[in-house]
């Protein structure tokens, strides 16, 4: 008996460490625009990124003006509010979340003001929303926004790891001459 188990463990073992186990992750991106003049457009950008391994969705969310030269900040008298929304397709799951408003400030899960950004995050049963107002022009990491989102399942409290995730944004922009809204860019993702 002693030897069966032995062998068992073995070809067990062997198993294990000819065939690891991968932590794979599903990213998907989305940009959209809305033109200024001819020549210029401001732009949305967002992805979402689901890591298995982790139980987790990551997301992030970054405003530009594309220019003939490339993507730059926005002008100093730029007044701009981000409405970032982070759900699921599935009614039975709610959002578990945090976020960091411009990107590398500590995680909040209410709100904060971070160099005259103000943020403030709204949580629904089956969404989260959160709110960013921009005073103020700057580099375009002063308009990037992350986070992490657990969608969790309202029946049995696990991660729901079978349904779509979503992370939306678009950004109202105000400077001299200028009040647009961007169309709604939308990344979605599976756990894979």
């Amino acid at each position: 008996m002693n030897r069966l188990a032995s062998a068992s463990a073995a070809a067990l073992l062997t198993a294990v460490l000819t065939h690891p186990a991968t932590a794979t992750a599903a990213s998907n991106t989305a940009v959209t625009s809305i033109p200024v003049d001819p020549a210029t457009q401001i732009e949305m950008h967002a992805t979402a990124n689901c890591v298995l391994a982790e139980n987790k969705c990551y997301f992030n969310t970054t405003a530009d003006l594309l220019t003939p030269e490339g993507p730059t900040g926005f002008p100093g008298d730029t007044w701009a509010r981000q409405t970032i929304t982070l759900r699921s397709n599935s009614r039975d799951a709610w959002q578990e979340a945090s976020y960091s408003a411009p990107s590398g400030n500590p995680r909040e899960v209410k709100g904060s003001n971070h160099e005259n950004v103000l943020s403030k995050m709204y949580k629904a049963t089956n969404n989260v929303e959160i709110s960013i107002t921009y005073f103020g022009g700057g580099p375009i990491e002063r308009f990037q926004a992350d986070g992490e989102s657990t969608p969790i399942s309202w029946n049995d409290g696990r991660t729901d790891t079978k349904s779509v995730f979503y992370a939306c944004s678009q950004i109202q922009v105000v400077y001299s001459g200028v009040n647009l809204t961007t169309p709604t860019a939308c990344a979605q993702t599976t756990f894979s």
